[in-house]
């Protein structure tokens, strides 16, 4: 396949006005400016009026959440945690399937090529959920990173969560290890690699923490988990442990380049520095950290120590419909707003949600850029539309503005996304799922005496 005439950003190394990517297999063989490209057979991709730049990398997501949108909408996290645990309690598989079908499906048409996932919530004899979400992200055709998640402190040990939905120690490590085995693929093509991911420090005790750290190292897989969110967590964890978020996960050996956390919010200088000592990365959340009035992170401040930053979506529940592309254009947005224009460029912005995340998830050698020997992970923007088009800077019509249309997008070199349609399976399909998995929960916590929208008003 080859890519003509297109503007290229390829996050490492200079912009291309008017150049080509030539593609073999599922990665890119060679690119550069239509000057230097050679006639050689294969598909023709005409790219004039489209700006090329990486697949986009979501860095934090919970799928499941895709059944529960719309649910505790004026909450603080913990107000919303409190008022969303039974709920989610009562998922099952087809709930799990329905909502990351729709969940892949939509971050595929935002131009995603790869996404973890954080699930956490495994209520019994509910079926297998976590191989649920894998079986949705084959269909759909995107890399996937979901993270075995996991809680084990409730209420009854000081923890946020009602014992129900939390599980003991022993079943939550052999069920993490044997996900690792079955699943997790260390390939440089791979579309399915496995992350350990203990909930948060609210939800989790301080043994597993430290167990799971200790088993993701001997696996070779990443670590991930929920940090320093809201000043309600800085207080509990004060109180708890004794201890800041940061210094707390610094104690506990959680401090390093294979561990990534979500949200990173409320973080002081010294925090900073940590990470970028430490080689320790962050997803921000910006649409979701503002949907439930969490703060905005010094992304700015971050970036500028040099610490690493990635994008990610956050759970539909507490990010409605968010699209990968637009988080770009909301972390640009907040960092400006609270530290004026300059605190964050479109290119940083895109390279948030590209390089950032790839560095995340520890594939940076492999995908994050354009550049000859990485995936073919590839979004073609369309931005030469009737209004787009006003836009001098093809970056900026991407990042600054709403989301242009996807003409293509392809991971490993296959098209999963044309036109604004997916190709891999029935959108309409997906839709429906993502509908049908929101009433069967619902309907399913019904019976177990929950009604959710009795939650929101209280």
């Amino acid at each position: 396949m080859i890519i003509e005439n297109v503007y290229i950003a390829p996050v490492a190394g200079a912009e291309i006005e008017s150049g080509y990517i030539r593609i073999e297999g599922d990665r890119i063989a060679d690119l550069g400016p239509m000057t230097q490209a050679h006639a050689v057979p294969g598909e023709r991709i005409d790219g004039r009026g489209m700006l090329a730049t990486p697949g986009l990398v979501n860095t934090h997501h919970h799928l499941y959440q895709w059944a529960s949108q719309g649910l505790a909408q004026d909450a603080t996290l913990f107000e919303w945690l409190v008022a969303l645990y039974q709920v989610w309690a009562a998922m099952d598989a087809e709930v799990v399937h329905g909502a990351a079908s729709a969940g892949l499906g939509y971050l595929a048409l935002s131009g995603c090529t790869l996404s973890s996932d954080h699930h956490y919530v495994f209520p019994k004899g509910r079926g297998d959920l976590f191989a649920a979400e894998i079986e949705a992200a084959r269909s759909i055709g995107l890399r996937f990173h979901p993270a075995r998640g996991s809680m084990d402190r409730g209420q009854s040990q000081g923890g946020l969560p009602p014992d129900v939905v939390v599980e003991r120690l022993d079943e939550i490590l052999a069920a993490t290890a044997e996900a690792i085995d079955i699943y997790h693929d260390p390939s440089f093509s791979s579309k399915l690699r496995i992350a350990v991911a203990p909930c948060s420090p609210f939800s989790v005790s301080r043994d597993l923490m430290t167990e799971a750290a200790s088993l993701a190292r001997g696996k070779g897989v990443r670590l991930h988990t929920h940090l320093a969110e809201t000043v309600d967590e800085e207080e509990h964890c004060l109180e708890q442990f004794g201890l800041r978020p940061v210094d707390y996960m610094e104690k506990l050996g959680w401090l390093g380049p294979d561990v990534w956390f979500a949200h990173s919010v409320h973080l002081s200088d010294a925090d900073i520095d940590k990470f970028a000592r430490t080689g320790t990365g962050s997803a921000h959340c910006p649409s979701s950290n503002g949907r439930l009035g969490a703060g905005i992170a010094r992304v700015s401040e971050m970036l500028r120590r040099g610490a690493n930053v990635g994008l990610g979506v956050d759970g539909n529940a507490s990010s409605e419909l968010t699209p990968m592309a637009g988080e770009m254009r909301q972390a640009m947005l907040f960092q400006r707003a609270r530290y004026g224009p300059t605190a964050l460029t479109a290119r940083q912005a895109l390279e948030m949600a590209t390089l950032g995340g790839a560095r995340n998830l520890g594939r940076q050698g492999e995908l994050g850029t354009l550049e000859v020997g990485k995936l073919a992970d590839i979004a073609l923007w369309r931005v030469d539309g009737p209004f787009t088009s006003a836009v001098a800077d093809p970056v900026a019509a991407l990042v600054f503005g709403p989301q242009p249309p996807l003409a293509r997008l392809l991971v490993g070199g296959e098209t999963v996304v044309q036109d604004d349609e997916l190709k891999t399976v029935s959108q309409d399909h997906v839709g429906r799922l993502g509908a049908e998995a929101s009433r069967r929960l619902l309907a399913l916590a019904e019976k177990k005496g929950i009604t959710a929208q009795k939650e929101v008003h209280q």
